[in-house]
């Protein structure tokens, strides 16, 4: 705990700084520690209790779906599934709650998986052909050994039942061994030229399949692609039987005699063995061919990739394949065949098949199979059909697999939630789930995962681009779906064959979410929308049937219209800051250019809204002179004051949403009045040439002014971005054809109808040196390339339209570089509104009350504050005009405006004020609707001290601290030169609070408040995916998260005390469980049944019968886990210490055992002794011939 006291620092220096009659307040950059100039002269005592020592960043769990799957397994007894990807991890699940993510080092593909039965390891073969053996007797898993296979491609595993020996079959088609025990490979070698005739001339190809026969297990069945098929005896090395087919296989299954098996073609045809006759298949089916008369050939179909062949006692056996459809039927979507009798059951998936399962009863291969369950793997999906009910349902899966089902557009994260918010949530989103699962319990019920002793509520917020919502229950670092929104409905629907919507702006997902604000004390929930759109919900437990208000918002900045000197005697700089056109007829000129019509249609009629969130203003921005809006940049909530801002790059609007009206919609520049900062240019027509000049360039034919504005939600547009007053970003634009050019007479003969261009000099693409610093100029040019459209060209947008999936599939890791010539004379006066924040502040320097305020954050940097005068009364809020109007009040940052927060003297969050909920729709004694109830924070004071609390304000370029209401600016902190900050949240950390920061460049930091000093600086994630920075967001308690992949959320920490109290938070992956025993085969089947001789693998494989391996062959690697490297990684004294007590705790152990022989030893003679006597007593007075 530190403690700061600055007295009498800066003597004599003013409070304010010179020359600033229009309020404004400038701050240079200072050290941190040290207040900058501006500082009353008087005490300011802020007690500190966050220190370096609470801040550490680790991963916590990883929730959805594995991103691009490539490998299955799944351990019978323990009953958890493994999961591999293309990207070198691996999931582990269990029950839910258990669920662990793995990650190989290589980032090599997982092509297999194989669970050791009940022992607690997993192995894991590669893209690298590398072997890995996992401990899973951990709650984090380690990597015990590794086995780098250096001549031969890795094509198949196999471990059987209770055994410690892996086969590996390879490309070159033999059968390699490896002792998992201590991952090192066996001199017994099946070659493939001694396994397939000598008179074969071809290759057999890679090994497709191994498996032990369940009848002997000295018997190896050894499957190659090209249709050979093998039954090796391991003890005499030598084939049993070869099987030919002409076509080639995919998988082999065996029946669990022992005495025949089934292999899947290429040819979508199943072929049946039976060992006695190994000339010819005895049963040969196409099930999805046409039947042919006159004995033709069955028409192809496609290839059968995988079959399973399993057997019940009480029913005829499983026959369960994937693929094999016939070619005729164009567009069928993958499928999984389960043939069970005579009934054959087709389920149609909705995605790819990657692996399936079959789960049955016992693990022995030797018995009666008994399934029960299928597990699906899909390219994105995890699902589990069950196979006891006729119908085949599939089971309710319990894992948040379905993060993905529309893409992840923004995210929200809310810890310390009120804690009546997750019931009241599942029980609405209870009632709309689907129906028609399973009604058995899930099967994939491995692990044991208990609740932590900290724990809180914790709400994920998920906003998807076909308009959904989704709120999830994070606590206890587990994830659960509560409840879905669909805004959506709130438009009117496209009727089939209309095409597109007129003054639509987006080709594919107009409805896709940007941005999220919600309180969760009032439980108002406002979104913004890709179309220009903001969605005002309240949450009823109540049904309720309702007209949906609608308003349109005119916002336009008229200072670039001004083109020439002539213009501007009869066009004024600044717009009026009057109210805007609402509901204002729907025109499109004779010219075709669209004027004040919104992009997206309202539903006019009554809607009836189900429990849950239910829509009650929708407010549109509209065309405004042929020019669609600009997407909407920043977004500020408050229940207590009844008020939603939202601005763009043309200017703020703030609309009352109690009596839905609009108060406020004003250009940029008008917000300043005479305090504007910065000289703006206007802009000529010379320059509007050379830009249309330069733009032509780029494109040799139109492109539509629509997909001109199909922009990410953090496109330059929004998140402009100016490095200093004089140098402005690029503007991306298109080409105009030569049809428009009836439209170019409305703004004169040489300026094309588009807010931004872009010149050919922006095209300037170059690809980042490392993955781990990505440099891009600005945050701006970085947020371009959020969704993979920010570089047009002809081949783009005529050949191809993008999708949000397909956008983040696209490779995004270029930057963009900007020329200095282009710096030079593309000084636009374009400033986007990049940050709002409602709270009770001083409006004007020195004010003497706290008065509801609007702080607003522009991409220049400029900080401006919104007086906002409410009506005193709720029944005067309710009918009196909310009053609006800026202060006056200019403060400067370097670098946009991020975040805003604000701190009271005692370095306590104050939390802005908010409305508790009450229920819209309450039904109760059909009664008035309740009075509202405001709970309001005042930031503490005492009577000698002149300020009362700090604004914390965050830029991409630094933080600063004001003090208010003198408005001087306390600290400064340069937070970074070389990058600039992505997102930034003001936080509580340990019951303190601090302002916590992510970079471009992959730092995470955080900075203590009010003094700003720097407590954590980790270059903990490069940021090699735009995804990252789109859903990158910290939350109170030490965490924060983003989106690693398409499918699958990361959650982190940055707390000290949450990395303690990990371990007890996650779940344990093995749970001690007894092997079931074997069933009893009974005296006749033991005798006449199989083999009765034992197999004893360490005698055949062992070293001491099949010698050594070649090390040229295959080279160890001891992992982290394993000894070898434990004593590598302890070393030094600890190390020996180490060493040192396990050889004398062996010691002890053998010498108490030597003391329990040693014993032993005596009784025996002290029982012999006793004996000797007896017998001695017994014949001492007897005679020789008595004896």
């Amino acid at each position: 705990m530190k403690k700061f006291n600055f007295r009498k620092v800066l003597d004599g220096l003013t409070a304010s700084s010179p020359g600033s009659a229009s309020g404004t307040s400038t701050c240079p950059g200072g050290t941190t520690g040290v207040p900058a100039v501006g500082v009353t002269p008087r005490e300011t005592e802020v007690q500190e209790t966050l220190a370096s020592e609470n801040f550490q960043i680790c991963k916590t769990v990883r929730h959805g779906f594995p991103y691009q799957p490539t490998a299955l397994a799944f351990d019978p007894v323990q009953k958890i599934v493994a999961i591999g990807t293309r990207t070198g991890g691996v999931r582990i699940l269990g029950r839910p709650g258990v669920d662990c993510y793995c990650q190989h080092d290589s980032e090599a593909a997982v092509l297999h998986l194989q669970f050791p039965i009940n022992e607690g390891a997993l192995v894991t073969a590669c893209a690298d052909d590398t072997l890995h053996l996992w401990n899973l007797r951990q709650k984090r898993p380690a990597i015990l050994h590794s086995l780098k296979f250096n001549r031969e491609r890795i094509t198949f595993c196999h471990i059987p039942f209770q055994s410690k020996w892996l086969y590996v079959g390879t490309e070159r088609g033999n059968t390699h061994v490896v002792n998992i025990e201590s991952f090192i490979l066996s001199g017994y070698i099946i070659m493939w030229n001694k396994a397939i005739e000598l008179a074969t001339k071809t290759h057999p190809g890679p090994v497709v399949h191994l498996s032990d026969s369940p009848r002997d297990e000295g018997k190896m069945l050894i499957g190659f692609e090209s249709g050979t098929v093998v039954l090796w005896d391991l003890r005499t090395k030598k084939p049993d039987f070869r099987f030919y087919y002409d076509e080639a296989i995919h998988s082999i299954s065996w029946h669990h005699e022992g005495k025949q098996f089934m292999c899947s073609h290429s040819d979508g045809s199943l072929t049946m063995w039976n060992l006695k006759n190994t000339a010819k298949p005895f049963q040969i089916t196409f099930p999805h061919a046409k039947s042919q008369r006159d004995g033709k050939k069955p028409d192809p179909c496609k290839p059968i990739l995988k079959v399973e062949y399993k057997t019940s006692r009480s029913s005829e056996p499983f026959i369960i394949f994937s693929g094999g459809l016939s070619y005729d039927k164009a567009g069928r979507r993958p499928s999984l065949t389960i043939m069970h009798g005579k009934s054959i059951t087709v389920l149609e998936m909705d995605h790819p098949i990657v692996e399936f399962l079959t789960l049955c009863e016992t693990p022995y291969p030797n018995e009666f199979q008994e399934p029960y369950a299928v597990v699906v793997l899909l390219e994105k999906d995890f699902i589990v059909v069950d196979l006891t009910q006729s119908h085949f349902p599939i089971f309710e899966n319990p894992y948040p697999m379905d993060i993905h089902e529309s893409p992840v557009t923004c995210t929200a994260y809310f810890a310390d939630c009120p804690p009546e918010l997750i019931p009241a949530l599942y029980s609405v989103g209870a009632k709309h789930k689907k129906q028609g699962y399973s009604n058995k319990e899930w099967p994939v019920s491995g692990g044991t995962w208990t609740l932590g002793t900290q724990t809180y509520p914790e709400i994920i917020i998920t906003g998807h681009a076909d308009g959904s919502i989704k709120f999830w229950d994070g606590s206890a670092i587990t994830l659960e779906m509560l409840y879905k929104l669909k805004t959506s409905k709130v438009f009117e629907k496209q009727k089939v064959g209309e095409g597109k919507q007129v003054a639509e702006i987006v080709e594919e997902d107009p409805y896709a979410i940007q941005m999220i604000s919600w309180c969760p004390e009032s439980r108002i929930l406002c979104v913004t929308g890709i179309s220009a759109h903001v969605i005002l919900y309240r949450f009823s437990k109540h049904e309720a049937t309702t007209e949906i208000v609608s308003l349109e918002v005119r916002l336009q900045n008229d200072v670039e219209d001004i083109i020439t000197p002539e213009a501007t005697e009869n066009i004024s700089p600044y717009t009026e800051p009057s109210q805007p056109i609402t509901g204002s007829p729907r025109n499109v000129s004779p010219e075709g250019i669209k004027d004040s019509i919104p992009c997206l249609k309202v539903k006019s009629r009554p809607v009836r809204m189900p429990q849950g969130y239910q829509a009650e203003l929708v407010i549109q921005l509209v065309w405004v002179d042929g020019e669609p809006p600009q997407q909407i940049a920043s977004l500020a909530l408050n229940s207590a004051y009844g008020l939603v801002a939202f601005g763009n790059s043309n200017g703020l609007a703030v609309v009352d949403f109690i009596q839905k009206t609009v108060l406020l919609s004003m250009g940029t520049i008008d917000l300043y009045g005479s305090s504007d900062p910065y000289p703006r240019q206007l802009r000529s027509p010379r320059r509007s040439k050379q830009l249309t000049a330069g733009l032509s360039e780029l494109s040799d034919s139109p492109v539509s002014l629509e997909l001109e504005r199909c922009k990410s939600p953090t496109s330059d547009n929004v998140n402009g971005h100016c490095t200093s007053p004089t140098s402005q970003p690029c503007s991306t634009g298109k080409r105009v054809s030569a049809t428009e050019g009836a439209k170019l007479n409305r703004w004169g003969p040489s300026r094309p109808p588009f807010r931004k261009v872009q010149s050919a000099a922006c095209m300037e693409i170059s690809l980042p040196a490392s993955h781990t610093e990505v440099g891009y100029a600005s945050r701006r040019a970085m947020l371009q390339q959020l969704h993979g459209i920010s570089i047009y060209s002809q081949d783009e947008h005529h050949s191809t339209s993008y999708t949000w999936s397909e956008k983040e599939s696209r490779d995004n890791s270029f930057s963009r570089s900007r020329s200095s010539s282009v710096s030079s004379i593309d000084k636009e006066s374009k400033e986007t509104i990049t940050a709002l924040y409602f709270m009770d502040s001083y409006g004007r320097k020195n004010d003497g009350t706290l008065s509801p305020c609007l702080w607003v954050g522009t991409s220049l940097g400029v900080v401006l504050v919104i007086s906002l005068n409410l009506p005193s009364g709720e029944e005067q809020r309710q009918s009196e005009p909310v009053m609006v109007a800026p202060s006056g009040t200019v403060l400067m940052l370097k670098g946009a405006v991020l975040t805003f927060s604000s701190v009271d003297c005692a370095g306590g969050l104050i939390h802005p004020p908010y409305e508790v909920w009450r229920d819209p729709n309450s039904m109760d004694d059909n009664e008035k609707p309740r009075k509202r109830k405001l709970v309001t924070f005042s930031p503490s004071s005492s009577q000698d001290m002149g300020d009362y609390h700090f604004a914390v304000i965050c830029s991409e370029k630094q933080a600063k601290v004001y003090s208010l209401p003198s408005q001087n600016c306390l600290y400064a902190h340069s937070i970074t030169e070389s990058s600039f900050v992505l997102r930034a949240d003001v936080v509580t950390v340990c019951n303190s609070v601090c302002l916590a920061c992510f970079c471009a460049n992959g730092h995470i930091m955080t900075l203590s408040l009010p003094s700003l000093r720097p407590m954590l600086d980790v270059n903990y994630l490069p940021l090699t995916d735009m995804r990252i920075a789109r859903t990158f967001c910290f939350t109170n308690g030490g965490q924060a998260l983003f989106l690693s992949s398409p499918t699958e959320i990361q959650r982190i920490t940055y707390s000290q005390e949450m990395c303690e109290n990990l371990q007890d938070m996650l779940g344990e992956l093995f749970t001690p469980v007894e092997t079931p025993e074997a069933q009893n085969r009974g005296f006749l089947k033991g005798l006449f049944g199989g083999s009765g001789q034992t197999f004893d693998r360490e005698e055949l494989f062992g070293e001491a019968a099949a010698g050594k391996a070649s090390r040229s062959l295959a080279q160890h690697i001891p992992g982290p886990g394993s000894m070898e490297g434990m004593k590598a990684a302890a070393g030094g004294v600890v190390g020996d210490l180490a060493r040192a007590r396990i050889a004398l705790d062996e010691r002890g152990q053998r010498l108490g055992e030597l003391e329990e022989r040693t014993a032993a030893m005596m009784g025996s003679a002290e029982s012999f002794s006793k004996h000797a006597h007896e017998l001695m007593l017994k014949c001492k007075d007897k005679k020789w011939y008595q004896l």
